[in-house]
């Protein structure tokens, strides 16, 4: 498992009013997201469909070559789940 730590519009390319904006969309929940694995997408995706998680996207292959789904957590963050390949 890899966790990547970067604060807000690290890039020195992103204006001060980008950065604001991005500030402004991670506090409503619409720019951060989370990238997890698992080797039973499937499976996995059927226990968190199961307990009423909001689906945003049902398990899929997508034309980059990753098989995914993806949910969005109470406070709204996108959470992406990959399937080990």
């Amino acid at each position: 498992m890899s966790i990547l730590l970067a604060p807000p519009a690290a890039d020195p390319g992103v204006t001060d009013d980008e950065r604001r904006t991005i500030l402004e969309m991670m506090a409503k929940g619409t720019y951060g997201w989370i990238l997890l694995a698992t080797p039973d997408l499937d499976g996995t995706f059927e226990k968190l469909q199961a307990s009423d998680a909001e689906v945003v996207q049902e398990p899929t292959e997508q034309p980059y070559g990753v098989r995914d789904c993806a949910f969005r957590d109470p406070a709204g963050n996108l959470i992406r789940i990959q399937e080990l390949r």
